[in-house]
């Protein structure tokens, strides 16, 4: 019997980044449906060569986004191999539209990032949603006795009946902190029994943009003993941990893709307050696991810089004929709004999160998102007719 043999490429091995664990998911979904997995790091120009001589695989699945071609589709086509690219987007797409054309078949992880490829030149016709999964062992609802969420309230000094709104992020202004500060400015008569924890990474865009929250804070006239920032690089099951500690999760982010986050946090059981645009269309259910707000304005460009990383020759800038949108705001009023909907009502926030658990676990399994790229992949194969045995080496 022949079984099916999958090399993939991506951050490799796993580290507690997004991309990486989208590649680790995938491939243990994989080998638990029972194909032959090969992980390897998609920059390491030493182990590829080997991988693909010594693996042979019939497909090279590539995570990362358009400027990641020359690695993930050019590399495995030179040796013979059949790439199928399975992209986020940062905005837009500035090159490789041929390459990308070319392709039988180019995944995106929500509907928003192909319709991204799509408005900027990449035909339509061979690219397919295939979301991102996420480990239920990891990201479920504690039971409310449990002591790691008392011990970690605790430990972040939130008393029990205070309600606990959580936002993470390499920096927390990409996924909307400052709106949803601003959101809570609004509400703050109406409820003032809450706290708000903030999660980034260790970097120049966090201190920077930190600055502004605290500007923000003070020009609101918010308490700043309710604010709390935590930083650094987190495992997956500290993550588990906050997300199970607080009450909220909200991330009205201004430009993503997915939301893996915002996907775990309602695993475990939580409310998320997040945009009606980009990847969290895809993630939340509106006023059933959580809520979508409108988009209040959007951030346009009509120019921008592309790099020799990107796979131009020299920094150049180029102008866009029609303005692109590279990011947005979301509605400050709908946030307080949803926020003090969910702050004044217990019942509404357990049921959400209920409903929001059951979504994640049916929908984003790590293992369900694996059969779906088989399918894909058995379907695709079969209309083009390039491997004709195909159909047959996936049903055995």
């Amino acid at each position: 019997m022949i079984k099916m043999r999958i090399l993939l490429l991506y951050p490799y091995p796993l580290e507690p980044d997004g991309l990486s664990l989208q590649g680790h998911y995938m491939a243990k979904g994989l080998e638990e449906l029972g194909v032959e997995v090969l992980s390897c790091d998609r920059f390491n120009d030493e182990e590829k060569p080997i991988a693909y001589k010594n693996f042979n695989p019939h497909f090279v699945l590539g995570i990362g986004f358009w400027a990641d071609t020359p690695h993930l589709i050019l590399d495995p086509i030179k040796n013979g191999l059949k790439p199928i690219p399975w992209f986020n987007a940062d905005g837009w797409v500035a090159n490789y539209h041929q390459e990308l054309n070319s392709l039988p078949l180019m995944l995106a992880t929500s509907n928003w990032v192909r319709n991204t490829y799509i408005r900027d030149g990449v035909k339509k016709d061979n690219i397919q949603v295939l979301h991102i999964g996420f480990e239920p062992e990891i990201f479920y609802p504690f039971q409310k006795d449990d002591p790691r969420i008392k011990d970690k309230r605790k430990e972040l000094g939130i008393e029990d009946d205070e309600i606990l709104i959580f936002t993470a992020g390499g920096d927390v202004t990409s996924k909307g902190a400052q709106e949803m500060l601003k959101a809570i400015a609004k509400i703050g008569p109406e409820f003032k029994n809450w706290k708000y924890l903030f999660k980034i990474n260790d970097s120049f865009s966090s201190w920077n943009h930190g600055k502004e929250e605290e500007k923000l804070i003070a020009e609101l006239g918010l308490d700043r003993s309710k604010i709390k920032y935590i930083s650094g690089e987190l495992p997956p099951s500290a993550m588990a941990e906050l997300l199970n500690a607080c009450d909220i999760y909200a991330a009205p982010s201004r430009l993503e893709g997915f939301g893996m986050i915002q996907l775990e946090a309602q695993a475990c059981g939580k409310p998320v307050i997040s945009i009606n645009v980009g990847g969290p269309r895809d993630v939340i259910v509106h006023e059933k696991t959580g809520y979508l707000v409108d988009v209040e304005y959007e951030i346009k460009l009509d120019r921008e810089w592309v790099y020799p990383h990107m796979g131009f020759n020299e920094t150049i800038q180029i102008e866009f004929p029609i303005p692109k949108t590279f990011a947005y705001r979301a509605n400050v009023e709908q946030l307080g709004k949803y926020t003090l909907k969910l702050f004044k009502d217990k019942e509404l926030r357990e049921e959400l999160g209920r409903n929001a658990a059951k979504h994640a676990l049916d929908n984003f399994h790590y293992k369900v998102i694996a059969q779906k790229l088989l399918d894909i992949i058995e379907r695709n194969y079969k209309l083009n007719q390039t491997l004709p045995s195909f159909h047959r080496m996936i049903s055995q």
